[in-house]
């Protein structure tokens, strides 16, 4: 069999770390391609993606197509000769791109397939309080997330383990488990399996404003398990209400106690340097959060310059 010839096409941090596992391995990679450079934060300024960063570091050919079935980027992804495509969190393809290698487009994806297709695996994995999640390699076809599977490796998701935790070792499962598919590639003995479909499989929906509100009226443990899900990014919100104004909260990190109390639901209560929040099964201790135009910060901290009356809540 020839050598492989790597086109590697990401976008996020979590892609980065897959690459460097590529070039580690003494891979060849002909290719990078990456999102195109956008204005972000308040000041607008040019933003690279993670990816693209990373390329320049290592001296990497790198494309940034606005639209992946422009003729002029095929003419020049065909000229890379390729012969193996991976994907990792980078955006859908065009057939005529994924059709293009001889052998075939790979993707990784940071969950146990068939469940959570879709944008944010890690985060929907803690937030439903699964207790396992993995990674999967699967060949690329014509939907999102659908294609047959290649290899699959699961791990334990712990009780207080956030998304941003979770990333780093589902980056790090997902770097082994794309060379090993690279091997089995190389040698020829790669063996798929079809993704089974039922209507039970859960999905990884897009985060946005409204899925990432805190519902107080929710049980304790979903309340926590949504917080640590969308920590450190884009973190859990709700609204404090007191003195007869109204804040928009992150809350980065709590912890749940399971207690009866007579409180409303929502109520904060806040004693020297501790917070907690009433829930219908027990109390929310806040532990990390950010209020509008401050930084992120320790409730400690927070609670030394600022007193919350009795009739402040949480909604």
């Amino acid at each position: 069999m020839e050598p492989l010839k790597i086109i590697f096409m990401g976008t996020p941090e979590f892609a980065v770390g897959i690459l460097d596992a590529i070039l580690k391995n003494k891979y060849e990679v002909v290719g990078v391609i990456t999102a195109a450079d956008k204005p972000a934060g308040r000041g607008q300024k040019i933003k690279h993606s993670a990816v693209k960063e990373y390329a320049l570091q290592h001296g990497l050919n790198l494309l940034q197509p606005t639209n992946l079935k422009d003729e002029n980027f095929l003419t020049e992804l065909k000229a890379l000769n390729a012969n193996i495509q991976i994907v990792v969190a980078f955006r859908m393809l065009p057939k005529v791109v994924w059709d293009m290698p001889k052998y075939g487009t790979f993707n990784l994806h940071a969950s146990l397939l068939p469940n959570y297709r879709g944008a944010a695996p890690i985060n929907w994995a803690i937030i439903n309080g699964e207790k396992k999640t993995g990674v999967t390699t699967f060949f690329i076809d014509e939907k999102i997330d659908t294609g047959a599977m290649i290899l699959s490796e699961e791990i334990p998701i712990s009780n207080e383990e956030t998304a941003g935790q979770l990333h780093d070792q589902l980056m790090l499962l997902g770097s082994e488990t794309v060379i090993k598919t690279l091997h089995l590639i190389e040698q020829g003995k790669v063996k798929t399996q079809i993704q089974p479909e039922n209507e039970d499989l859960k999905t990884a929906y897009k985060l946005d404003k409204d899925n990432c509100k805190i519902d107080w009226k929710k049980s304790g443990s979903e309340i926590h398990n949504l917080i640590r899900g969308l920590s450190p990014y884009p973190a859990a919100w709700c609204y404090f209400n007191d003195y007869g104004q109204q804040w928009n909260v992150k809350i980065y990190s709590a912890k749940f106690v399971n207690e009866k109390h007579t409180h409303t639901i929502g109520k904060i209560i806040a004693r020297k340097k501790e917070m907690k929040i009433a829930a219908p099964d027990g109390y929310l201790h806040i532990l990390e959060l950010q209020l509008p135009g401050k930084k992120k910060m320790a409730v400690s901290e927070l609670l030394n310059g600022l007193v919350f009356s009795e009739n402040a809540y949480a909604c």
